[in-house]
């Protein structure tokens, strides 16, 4: 659910970076005040454990379409709502900057769209009213089902009303609504079975770790350490491995923009700011689409050049290998400068908490 810029005008563009700028001003005031010893790497694991999970788009049967996970209702539940946000902000920066996943300038979008809903609407609304004071396992369950819905479908939603009133797309509200909410409805459900075994295993190795979260109580490093090297070891696995087995149709709003406008995508203009940001993403973006950049021809072992796709050469079945081993590099360097990200992020806030410690 990445907005690129094509879909939206700068107007709704710089309100949604400011909207999304913010809500990380806020959460990074809430965190330097609420801010426990734990909270650290596990902001950085995770946020590393989501990157790579993003990656990973699984089909949805007799649809043509896929999905991902989103990730914002695991990370609100076990971090809580102000790091889950500063977090996934983490994740679709690293996205948008070196991967070209998401526009520049719907950044904003994205961001709000994939974080505020599920950490300040979802989460506290729904996934704490059912859980309650007493969580079990069937209670973790059914809320983060229900919980993972309702963020994705309002995150959809959003995308709808940014993209209708940025009107510079010929996608007429009602379609693009009736085609967006259902296809998001199926992922939401995926998102929510993915969730709900997640945070399972975290409670039941350490429940403190999500009692905290809940209660915005300090955490220690030690017990939860093994959570880590779980998630860690789930970052690397995913990135590394998971990705290359990625479905290749078309996420949900690819596949809604597809059904509505009859185009795989919409093109975004080339000039003014449109132009600007996507000359510097493509600058910045060093694996644009989780892959190599695409040069003339590949090297081969013998020394021959292989050509791109679509041109006759003998050697031209090498090219989908090393499309793959780009696929690897980028969920292993993705999820490190994430992880790194969310580390600097962490202890630049703890820092100015306590000044004296430096």
């Amino acid at each position: 659910m990445h907005m690129a810029d094509a879909l939206i005008s700068p107007a709704v563009g710089v309100t949604m970076w400011a909207a999304s700028a913010t809500a990380i001003a806020y959460c990074s005031k809430k965190i330097r005040t609420e801010m426990n010893d734990g909270i650290v790497p596990l902001m950085g694991v995770m946020g590393a454990f989501i990157f790579t999970a993003q990656m990973v788009n699984f089909t949805i049967p007799l649809t043509g379409s896929s999905g991902h996970l989103g990730g914002g209702m695991i990370l609100a539940v076990l971090l809580g709502p102000y790091a889950a946000f500063l977090t996934i902000a983490s994740v679709l920066v690293v996205q948008a900057l070196f991967f070209a996943d998401g526009g520049l300038l719907a950044l904003g979008c994205n961001i709000f769209n994939l974080g505020f809903f599920p950490a300040f609407v979802a989460y506290p609304l729904i996934y704490k009213k059912i859980v309650g004071s007493a969580p079990t396992a069937r209670k973790i369950s059914i809320a983060s089902l229900f919980a993972a819905v309702a963020g994705l479908q309002l995150g959809a939603f959003s995308v709808v009303m940014e993209t209708v009133s940025s009107g510079i797309s010929s996608l007429p509200f009602g379609t693009f609504l009736a085609v967006m909410q259902p296809i998001h409805l199926a992922i939401g459900v995926v998102e929510g079975v993915v969730t709900a075994s997640a945070i399972s295993f975290v409670y039941n190795a350490r429940p403190e770790i999500v009692q905290s979260a809940m209660k915005s109580s300090p955490t220690t490093v030690h017990p939860i350490r093994n959570v880590l090297l779980g998630f860690l070891a789930a970052a690397v696995i995913t990135g590394g491995v998971l990705s290359l087995y990625a479905s290749n149709h078309p996420d949900g709003l690819e596949w809604s923009i597809a059904k509505v406008a009859d185009q795989k995508e919409l093109k975004n203009p080339e000039q003014g700011v449109y132009g600007a940001l996507a000359d510097i993403q493509k600058k910045l973006a060093f694996l644009p689409d989780y892959s190599f950049k695409k040069t003339d021809g590949i090297k081969a072992a013998d020394g021959t050049t292989v050509p791109p796709a679509g041109q006759n050469h003998q050697k031209a079945e090498k090219i989908p290998e090393a499309s793959k081993f780009g696929t690897s590099v980028s969920g292993i360097i993705g999820g490190t400068i994430t992880l790194a990200l969310c580390f600097v992020i962490g202890f630049a806030l703890k820092r100015r908490v306590h000044p004296h410690t430096a």
